[in-house]
């Protein structure tokens, strides 16, 4: 059986050219990169602005997620490609891969089998440079920030109150916790600081939320870097950062346009992580593909407890996007593993531990439902599945009142999803309405409590004495009305990831609450959750090559 870089290497892609004029676009709308990538300038949603667009858009999450797998960026491919071979005028919206989990342990995030997005190694590999954009903006704030405090401190910036971090798209924990201003009077200020992931920059969500350039910058501005002695707050803005730092994500404001394996359109751009952010692609992006198909299908980072949730209660609340459906998507391996099956032993056939396993699909049912959104569960195929234990995951759907499709996309492409581009044709409502899990005026404590009871199942919430003190903060600077981005364990529904299936009576434990005034939420720290992640004993990076020109290893 061919790999997945085997049959992208396989594929003959359209012009890109030709995939643009499907979308209505002109070539002077465009920049290309080569044959097969192009930006797409922004500037065409500008008579559009006033309303979300003539597509209906369809989110595509998932149950919790295990290490088995479930093929969430998979199944948003096949379903576009499924909806495509069905005449349906259709255009993808998700992130852009990060080069840490690429080249770390999760792998690429351009599909599989015969639902992918091309150029598979080099959207996986740098692309078009968004990344390193993002990655230079945030570090520039920072070497702005440290040459402040060389040349004199004017502002009067405490050292020790500095939140701003530098960051770099490459899991590396060794980077955590530095030191920086080391040698002397001439080096700079000493004082502690640390590295997260370029995917949990804030700069990288101020990209992923702003409307326009104009809009960009009024965030950039609005980055809290820290304190003064006094405890006033500097801002980017304070320190004559924005503008330059507007000028390096020129490009990057402009949505990557590519296609699939069969020609549909697909816009990258993007990246945060759902479970250290917000988890979803630009809103940029998004309305693109809303103003230029009568499809739009994007997806939310990890399950739905967290990057659905704040497309949501974030995303959706602050770019006023409306919702028709959301696809949940689950595997058989994966309920066995909620069922208490451990990976070596999820080929073999068990109904009792895909019946035992059904519990976290069903609490994911009802949190769609907490938004008044339109449920649609998928079920991603493999060979080795039993028609027994399908029957009954098709069963309890039944009971639910959810439509249930069974896809083969990974193995057959638009065709073998067919049956769940129907069943979305079929159930979609253009007419919903979301309902948000919390207004923004309610209090701090009262928003990350509505989250852990809502989405998660929890009994409450454990604030730590640093929480309190940082919300306590928060109020007094007037940032308590802003939606909260929990960063928690994408294994569990809980904050222990230990914990599978659907657990009940916990509670979460908040350590600590800050703020990102420029994208415009609050990051609520629970668990032993970190921004920047480590690589494992044995990273991708050590199978990945250059041999003839050509990429080999990528997965």
């Amino acid at each position: 059986m061919p790999t997945d870089v085997e049959i992208a290497r396989a594929a003959r892609p359209r012009s890109i050219l030709h995939v643009a004029e499907e979308l209505g676009l002109r070539a002077s709308e465009l920049r290309l990169f080569g044959d097969d990538v192009a930006k797409v300038d922004p500037a065409i949603l500008a008579a559009s602005r006033t309303r979300p667009g003539k597509g209906r858009l369809v989110l595509v999450s998932a149950i919790t997620p295990t290490p088995a797998g479930e093929g969430k960026t998979t199944t948003s491919i096949g379903l576009a490609q499924g909806l495509a071979r069905l005449g349906e005028s259709t255009c993808l919206a998700l992130r852009e891969p990060s080069l840490g989990p690429s080249l770390g342990m999760k792998g690429g995030a351009t599909g599989g089998g015969q639902s992918q997005v091309l150029p598979m190694d080099r959207i996986n590999l740098h692309f078009t440079g968004d990344f390193h954009a993002i990655t230079t903006a945030h570090n520039l704030l920072a070497a702005l920030l440290d040459n402040h405090l060389y040349f004199g401190n004017a502002l009067g910036i405490d050292p020790r109150r500095i939140l701003w971090r530098r960051v770099m798209d490459m899991n590396d924990r060794a980077l955590r916790g530095t030191i920086v201003g080391l040698g002397g009077s001439k080096q700079g200020v000493p004082r502690e600081t640390g590295f997260d992931i370029t995917a949990a920059s804030e700069v990288m969500a101020v990209l992923c939320l702003a409307e326009d350039e104009e809009d960009l910058r009024a965030r950039l501005d609005r980055i809290l870097i820290g304190f003064t002695y006094d405890g006033e707050p500097v801002t980017a803005e304070k320190l004559s950062a924005s503008s330059a730092m507007l000028a390096l994500l020129r490009d990057a404001l402009w949505p990557n346009l590519v296609q699939t394996l069969e020609g549909t359109p697909a816009l990258i751009h993007g990246g945060p992580f759902a479970n250290i952010a917000h988890g979803c692609n630009s809103v940029i992006a998004t309305r693109m593909a809303l103003h230029l198909a009568d499809w739009a299908i994007t997806e939310a980072g990890f399950g739905f407890d967290l990057g659905a949730e704040k497309f949501f209660d974030i995303k959706s609340r602050i770019a006023r996007l409306e919702t028709a459906a959301v696809v949940l998507v689950a595997t058989l391996r994966a309920l066995k593993m909620h069922g208490g099956v451990g990976r070596k032993e999820l080929a073999a056939t068990d109904v009792g531990a895909v019946r035992r396993g059904l519990p976290n699909l069903e609490k994911h049912v009802e949190n769609i439902r907490h938004f008044g959104a339109v449920p649609v569960v998928a079920l991603n195929r493999f060979a080795v599945d039993d028609e027994a234990e399908i029957a009954v995951v098709r069963e309890r759907c039944g009971d639910l009142g959810v439509p249930f499709a069974i896809s083969d996309h990974h193995g057959q492409g638009g065709a073998g999803a067919e049956e769940l581009a129907r069943a979305v044709i079929a159930h979609a409502d253009p007419e919903s309405r979301f309902q948000p899990l919390y207004e923004t005026a309610d209090a701090i404590p009262d928003k990350i409590l509505a989250v852990a009871r809502k989405m998660y199942g929890a009994t409450g919430i454990e604030l730590t004495r640093q929480a309190r003190r940082e919300i306590r903060d928060l109020e007094r600077l007037g940032y308590a009305e802003l939606p909260v981005c929990v960063a928690k364990t994408p294994g569990s529904l809980s904050d222990d990831p230990k914990l599978r299936g659907r657990p009940d009576g916990f509670d979460v434990t908040v350590r600590s609450v800050q703020v990102n005034a420029g994208a415009g939420f609050l990051v609520v720290l629970t668990g032993d959750i970190l921004r920047m992640p480590g690589l494992p004993r044995h990273p991708l990076a050590e199978r990945i090559d250059l041999v003839d020109g050509e990429i080999v290893g990528l997965e």
